[in-house]
């Protein structure tokens, strides 16, 4: 009966033991991996370093052992025996002090290790993000949590993978001062002694990182509702939302939110803190108790009974506490070792991610030397998830080369979606774009970018100089310094940089000592002279995604027909939800519903009186003065 029960209970806690220990075993793994990052003369060094703090007060430990031993003969009046304390006092003294000299090379090496352990991390996420990941996996609402994880711990706001790598080189000098404690336990007491203080010590220890690394499991689980006061805590002092809370008067609002998100975030940490750390600590403070007392009850009886020397007791008494304070936390390494890793796991999750979502689309077919053909979408079909529905539907349509395509639309019509299939941060669900014919699909998609130059809605405002603002549509050559002044003059951003204090080093930033700003239609001239630059060095497609939104009708059809006149011979495309702004351009496709409705120029399109010329007609007589068509008035 009892041997049944043991094969029926074995595999359960075999079991629950290994499922406990896989994430330590992943974590420590991951950390040994990383450790070849630091460079081979940091490791040693640290190793080094590490292991000398370690032994340096077991010296210590045995030469006041000899000051003690000494002690009685000096004060029998031996011959020379002060010089022997002496001596024995001078050596412990020293190696007391060479430790904690060592102990700020310790924290320095320690920082180098750091520094070039999360450069590697920080290199190999800034890669995957920024190159390796397809847009549509970037988008995923998993795939941005996880890559707030990953960013959040190399901006340093938790422990990093370096700070991992570095903790646990510091644990060499804490366990290299154990083992030298319990080999001098053992010598002068008894390996009997040496093994229970050392099997105590580590007891006591593996509770205290249990207890972390449950009460890290409890932190981990609370992520949204710290989100929530983190949140808060931010738009308290943002200076974006000051005016809005002082006219809307928020303050004794935001003080009884921010309160209620934070106990719903504190209170069950607290209480599981409580949970998790109080009684193991209680229970394993209870088992260094009994480990102590017995071997201080050994230790006391073999002094007692006169088998150790006064020497042999002081080393065995220092040598005993050193176990016994064993399982305390140690700043240097255990929040480090247990959270430092969370970072990494979310960069090695989202490569594994990206890796498999670039598998879909990657192409690897080099792009023909010169200019782009013509462009082709084939009954395009395109969904976000197989859940959603459609956004564009069978779409068919034909860009040629060096002409100009307007692509209109009321909000909603797939217009944006469209640009992103060009573009290929997606592909379409059905369908095919091809490029003279060939599937662009088969393409390298790094290749294919670099003969676009897109202005998106959204354009990035750099808060860096107005160089990089313009160079950066071809960032390999920034430095030509002639190239950037050309753009911006064909762009008609030549008067706002030579305003600006610093021409082309002028920060464009207000948060910047002696950077400034620009406004709407400025930012958009240069945001159009970097376009420009790229085409200037090789980008042959020119796509402007409704950089104009924030323009009123009229700044809009001025910039779109400059826009026209400096690309004309480009293959241009123009995406536009005001049909009145893009009547000069070469050919016009009307979107609706995801659909194309109407292609033709602007002509061919009011001659044929369809959705084209009526919505033509209304939003042109919208923003007209005195009941005038905008047509007439900006003809």
């Amino acid at each position: 009966m009892t041997d049944r029960k043991q094969v029926a209970v074995s595999p359960s806690l075999t079991e629950r033991l290994r499922v406990w220990t896989r994430p330590t075993r992943e974590r420590w793994s991951a950390i040994f991996r990383l450790l070849p990052r630091a460079g081979a003369g940091v490791i040693i060094a640290a190793v080094l370093l590490n292991l000398l703090i370690g032994v340096l007060p077991m010296v210590f430990i045995i030469w006041t052992g000899r000051v003690l031993g000494d002690l009685p003969a000096v004060a029998g009046g031996a011959p020379d025996a002060w010089r022997t304390v002496v001596l024995s006092l001078a050596i412990a003294v020293a190696a007391f002090v060479f430790q904690q000299m060592l102990v700020p090379f310790q924290s320095a090496l320690g920082e180098v290790v750091i520094r070039r352990v999360d450069g590697f991390c920080a290199g190999r996420l800034g890669r995957a993000a920024l190159a390796e990941a397809p847009i549509a996996v970037l988008e995923r609402p998993d795939i941005s949590g996880l890559l707030g994880e990953a960013r959040g711990g190399y901006d340093r706001v938790l422990p990093t993978p370096g700070d991992a790598v570095a903790g646990a080189l510091a644990l060499i000098a804490r366990y290299s001062q154990l083992a030298g404690a319990v080999v001098l336990v053992g010598i002068v007491l008894s390996v009997p002694a040496a093994l229970l203080i050392g099997a105590t010590a580590l007891i006591v220890r593996y509770g205290q990182r249990g207890s972390l690394g449950r009460f890290g499991a409890l932190w981990v689980s609370l992520l949204a509702s710290r989100q929530r006061v983190m949140y808060l805590r931010s738009f308290g002092t943002s200076t974006k939302v000051a005016k809005e809370m002082r006219m809307f008067g928020l303050l004794d609002w935001y003080q009884r939110r921010h309160r209620t998100d934070a106990h719903a975030y504190l209170d069950p940490l607290w209480s599981g803190r409580r949970r998790i750390l109080l009684r193991p600590f209680l229970a394993y403070a209870a088992v260094a108790l009994v480990g102590g007392a017995i071997v201080l009850y050994w230790l006391a009886g073999a002094a007692a009974s006169g088998t150790l020397t006064l020497t042999q007791l002081g080393i065995a008494i220092q040598g005993v506490l050193i176990p016994i304070r064993f399982g305390v936390f140690f700043p240097e390494s255990d929040v480090q070792t247990q959270y430092g890793m969370q970072a990494y796991q979310a960069l090695t999750t989202f490569e594994r991610t990206a890796a498999e979502g670039r598998a879909n689309v990657a192409g690897d077919l080099p792009l023909p030397a010169g200019p782009v053909g013509r462009i082709r979408f084939d009954d395009v079909a395109f969904r976000y998830s197989e859940a959603g529905s459609a956004v564009l539907d069978g779409v068919s349509c034909t860009l040629p080369a060096g002409r100009s395509t307007a692509i209109v639309g009321l909000n909603g019509a797939g217009k944006t979606t469209l640009v992103k299939l060009l573009a290929r941060l997606y592909d379409p669900t059905s369908g095919a774009i091809t490029v003279d014919g060939v599937d662009l699909r088969q393409y390298s998609t790094r290749d294919w970018q670099q003969r676009l130059a897109v202005i998106f809605q959204d354009f990035v405002h750099y808060e860096l100089d107005a160089a990089a603002n313009i160079g950066l549509g071809a960032a390999d050559h920034l430095d030509d310094r002639e190239g950037l002044l050309a753009a911006a003059r064909r762009a008609g951003a030549e008067q706002v940089i030579a305003a600006l204090p610093h021409g082309l080093d002028t920060i464009l930033s207000r948060q910047y000592a002696g950077g400034t700003d620009l406004s709407g239609g400025q930012w958009q001239r240069v945001a159009l002279a970097r376009a420009l630059f790229a085409v200037r060095h090789g980008a042959s497609v020119l796509v402007l995604d409704e950089p104009t939104a924030q323009l009123d009708v009229r700044a809009e059809v001025e910039f779109y027909d400059r826009f026209l006149e400096l690309t004309r011979g480009l293959t241009t495309v123009i995406i536009s939800h005001r049909f009145s702004t893009v009547r000069r351009a070469d050919q016009i496709i009307v979107l609706d519903g995801g659909r194309v409705t109407e292609q033709g120029s602007h002509d061919e399109l009011m001659a044929a009186g369809g959705q084209y010329a009526e919505l033509f007609r209304l939003q042109a007589r919208r923003f007209s003065d005195d009941d005038e068509p905008l047509v007439e008035v900006i003809a």
